[in-house]
C-alpha cells in the first residue's frame, strides 16, 4: 500500500451542508436563491431515477438560471456553510497532501471553497456566465452516477496512484469512488450503504487528521 498523496473531498453534504435543501446541495441552494426551487425540485423528481440522463438534467436545471445575476446568487449562497470541523481538518492536512474537491455540485460554490480553504484543485459541474449573468448553459465533467470515471481522469491529470488517494464522501453516488481508492471515509453518511462501504465514518472533520495519521503509520 503506497502512502497517501492526496485527499479528495465530495462537496455537497460533505464539506458543505446547505440545510433545508435536497441533499444539502449547492444546486438546491442556488435554486432557492434564484427563486426556482419548485421547478428545480420537479426536475429532481423526474431525473433522479434516470442514471442515463444526468447531463440532460443538469442542462435543464441550468436553463432555469438564464439571465440571473451571478452576484445576487453568490451573495445568497456564500460563504458556504462548512460541516463541523472542516477548517480545523484542512489546516492540519494542508501542505502534507494534495487536497481537492471532486463534486457533481456547482462550480460557483466549489471554486469558492477551493480558494477559501487553500485547496489545490476543484472539479465540479459548471454554470457558464457572460457579463455577470448566467447564460443558462452548463458543462458536466462530473456525472452524478459515474463519479469514478471523473476520479480516474483526475488521478491521471495529477499523476496520482488511486491507492494513494483518500476520498471523503457522504452519499450513494460516492460509492463508485470509494471502491477504487486506497482509503474511503464517510462523513455524516446519508445512506447505510455508504457507511458499510467506508473504511471509517466521521461526524466531525476534526477526527479526519488522526484517521489519516493512523492509516499511514507502519
Amino acid at each position: 500500500m503506497p502512502r497517501l498523496d492526496a485527499i479528495v473531498f465530495d462537496l455537497d453534504g460533505t464539506l458543505v451542508r446547505y440545510h433545508g435543501v435536497e441533499f444539502e446541495s449547492s444546486w438546491g441552494a442556488v435554486a432557492a436563491a434564484a427563486g426556482t426551487s419548485d421547478r428545480s425540485r420537479a426536475l429532481l423528481r423526474e431525473y433522479l431515477p434516470r442514471s442515463d440522463a444526468y447531463a440532460e438534467w443538469v442542462a435543464k436545471d441550468a436553463a432555469l438560471l438564464t439571465d440571473v445575476v451571478v452576484a445576487d446568487i453568490a451573495e445568497a449562497v456564500l460563504p458556504a456553510p462548512y460541516a463541523e470541523g472542516v477548517r480545523t481538518a484542512i489546516g492540519a492536512l494542508r501542505g502534507r497532501y494534495r487536497l481537492g474537491i471532486l463534486s457533481s455540485g456547482v462550480d460557483l460554490v466549489a471554486d469558492w471553497v477551493r480558494d477559501d480553504l487553500g485547496l489545490d484543485f476543484a472539479v465540479a459541474n459548471r454554470l457558464t456566465t457572460s457579463d455577470g449573468r448566467f447564460t443558462g448553459a452548463s458543462e458536466t465533467p462530473v456525472d452524478l452516477w459515474k463519479k469514478d470515471e471523473a476520479m480516474r481522469r483526475l488521478a491521471d491529470e495529477h499523476g496520482l496512484d488511486l491507492r494513494g488517494v483518500c476520498f471523503v464522501g457522504d452519499h450513494v453516488n460516492d460509492l463508485p469512488v470509494m471502491e477504487i481508492v486506497g482509503l474511503a471515509i464517510a462523513a455524516n453518511p446519508k445512506d447505510e450503504r455508504v457507511r458499510a462501504a467506508a473504511d471509517h465514518v466521521i461526524t466531525s472533520f476534526e477526527d479526519l487528521p488522526e484517521l489519516i495519521d493512523r492509516f499511514e503509520r507502519p
